[in-house]
């Protein structure tokens, strides 16, 4: 039998491959079996046919990348809108603003005004009110002075203070977006500066009817006092001459183009043209009261006699006494009884030392019984001046003080005047 031949192949074991990896002096071995390799193409297949496959699907589904596109564009146009919303809300705060900053002008324009007015008023009503109460002329009611700041919200207001509360609300630029939460809340600067005008307007308002009140209270008031005066005066057979009054003889030198009166009058105004005019009817009917002869020539003095009819103390028979007599001892002063002038003084008959006064109008006053004369002709003399000193000169029986009062030459009842002048007293203050 034939000996086969040694197959050589069978049996051993084929040499695998190695890789060598060498780091400085670090030498790393890899062996690379076969399965290895068989996963790893394995691997690269799998995603080389996967990369194919999804590329393919895109190419062939163009659909998805538009609807992508579209709506990427939608996305971007909602975006654009919702921009342009916020600019146009923007813009219309913004000219909001721009008319709430022109009314809030106009009212502080307003304010100024009524402040400028109010600063004017208060020169006039104090020039009257100052003589007012130089007349001795009350109000019948308590009202604030106009000087007082009425009270809005607790607190004392008046127009520079609106001013300023007003412009606080307009100071300073606002951020965007506090512009926009502020138009959110439907309430604007012009809405709250109105209420603060509205408030200062009404408290300022009525400040001025008080005023007017007072006024009108004080204008009432002198002219009582002027028409109290005048009725004495008228009773004694007496009438006030208006001081503007304009007559023949006047001097005074007025004119001017004829104007139309205006359609509406300022109420404030009005009163205080009242006041003054009651105040200068008041000062007139004073000045006539003060000419005449009401004041008493010997005051604390009683009477001994009286005017009209009485026996003569010489000669025992009927005689008009012209006069009344006061009794004053010797020395006592003797006082003119009204505003005028010395016409006699000095020795005058059964009158003994004498001083005759010229008042106006046809009235005069005379002093007789005098120890000594106090004035000399041609002085000019006021009420309550000294005018001589009491005695028992001339037809006189004792120490006293003999008034007569005449009238156009005419001896009148010095007690009408006496009487008249203890009325006036309470009003000529």
């Amino acid at each position: 039998m034939a000996e086969r031949p040694e197959n050589r192949v069978f049996g051993k074991r084929a040499q695998q491959h190695v890789v060598i990896l060498a780091s400085g002096d670090k030498i790393r071995h890899m062996t690379i079996r076969p399965w290895m390799a068989a996963v790893t193409f394995c691997f690269a297949g799998m995603f080389t046919v996967g990369y194919l496959a999804a590329t393919s699907y895109l190419v062939l589904r163009d659909d998805l990348i538009g609807a992508t596109m579209a709506r990427q564009a939608r996305m971007q146009h909602d975006y654009e809108d919702r921009i342009s919303a916020l600019r146009a809300q923007v813009d219309r705060v913004t000219s909001r603003q721009l008319l709430d900053q022109q009314v809030v002008e106009e009212k502080v324009e307003k304010l100024m005004q009524q402040q400028l007015a109010l600063s004017q008023r208060h020169g006039k009503l104090d020039a009257l009110l100052s003589r007012a109460e130089n007349s001795g002329i009350e109000a019948t009611d308590t009202v604030p002075l106009p000087d007082d700041k009425p009270l809005v919200d607790g607190r004392r207001a008046d127009a520079a203070g609106a001013i300023n509360a007003i412009m606080g609300m307009t100071g300073g630029a606002r951020p965007k977006t506090t512009q926009l939460a502020y138009a959110a809340t439907g309430e604007s600067v012009a809405d709250r500066a109105d209420r603060t005008f509205s408030k200062v307007t009404l408290s300022l308002k009525d400040l001025e009817h008080q005023q007017i009140n007072r006024i009108q209270s004080l204008a009432a008031g002198a002219s009582e006092t002027a028409d109290a005066i005048r009725t004495i005066l008228r009773r004694n057979g007496f009438e006030v001459t208006e001081q503007a009054s304009i007559d023949s003889d006047s001097d005074m030198a007025i004119g001017g183009p004829f104007v139309e009166p205006a359609a509406f009058t300022d109420p404030f105004e009005d009163s205080i043209n009242d006041l003054d005019v009651a105040l200068e009817r008041l000062d007139s009917a004073r000045r006539t009261a003060r000419k005449l002869p009401f004041g008493n020539p010997s005051p604390g003095s009683s009477i001994t006699s009286r005017f009209g009819n009485r026996t003569d103390p010489f000669l025992g028979r009927l005689a008009l006494h012209a006069g009344i007599d006061f009794r004053a001892p010797t020395g006592t002063q003797i006082r003119s009884s009204g505003t005028g002038t010395v016409v006699v003084a000095g020795r005058n008959g059964g009158y003994g030392n004498m001083v005759e006064i010229d008042h106006g109008d046809g009235l005069k006053t005379r002093y007789a019984h005098l120890s000594r004369v106090l004035v000399k002709v041609g002085d000019t003399v006021e009420t309550d001046d000294p005018v001589g000193l009491s005695g028992t000169t001339g037809r006189s029986t004792g120490p006293h003080l003999h008034y007569e009062v005449r009238r156009d030459g005419k001896a009148i009842d010095p007690m009408r005047f006496l009487t008249a002048g203890m009325k006036l007293t309470s009003y000529m203050d």
